[in-house]
């Protein structure tokens, strides 16, 4: 099955015809312009007709939905599209999902955990690290902190911060 990635969330009907107004949860919302499809959750394909901003919401029109109550059907539901129609990134720039599951070790090579999530906190990002214990440790995404992100060798290499030391 090929890989997922969610890039919005349908929040509401717009207007009687059955257009969605989609809260885009990407770094380039522009991505919807050029899409032919939405995935659904449970493997349901949307064949998007006509896709345009409006605020701060995407407006979609999809060849399945025609009414204003079809839409309603989908509000709080997830979109997605495949991993390998999402914009190529800049080098040094990675999607969260390719980093979920990856192993993070200290500069000695001492495992922390596992990548969790990152949180956009503002100013930088913050990585959170999920523990073997079963806890969370945040480290800010900056080149003090974060050493090396490696997809392909499956590793990432932080610096903690002296207050974040792991015994």
């Amino acid at each position: 099955m090929e890989k997922q990635v969610v890039i919005g969330k349908i929040v509401a009907p717009h207007g009687v015809r059955g257009d969605l107004r989609i809260l885009p949860q990407t770094d380039t919302p522009e991505q919807f312009l050029a899409l032919t499809y939405l995935l659904l959750p449970g493997g349901k394909k949307l064949t998007l007709e006509r896709a345009r901003f409006h605020k701060n919401m995407v407006l979609i029109s999809a060849a399945e939905v025609k009414s204003m109550d079809a839409a309603e059907a989908l509000r709080g539901q997830p979109v997605s599209i495949y991993r390998e129609d999402l914009p190529q990134l800049k080098a040094g720039r990675y999607y969260v999902s390719d980093l979920v599951g990856l192993p993070v070790l200290d500069e000695t090579g001492r495992q922390l955990g596992v990548f969790k999530d990152a949180l956009q906190t503002g100013s930088a990002d913050a990585y959170v690290i999920a523990t073997p214990e079963g806890g969370e440790l945040l480290v800010a995404a900056i080149s003090d902190n974060i050493k090396e992100i490696n997809v392909a060798a499956k590793r990432i290499v932080v610096r903690l911060p002296a207050w974040e030391e792991v015994k």
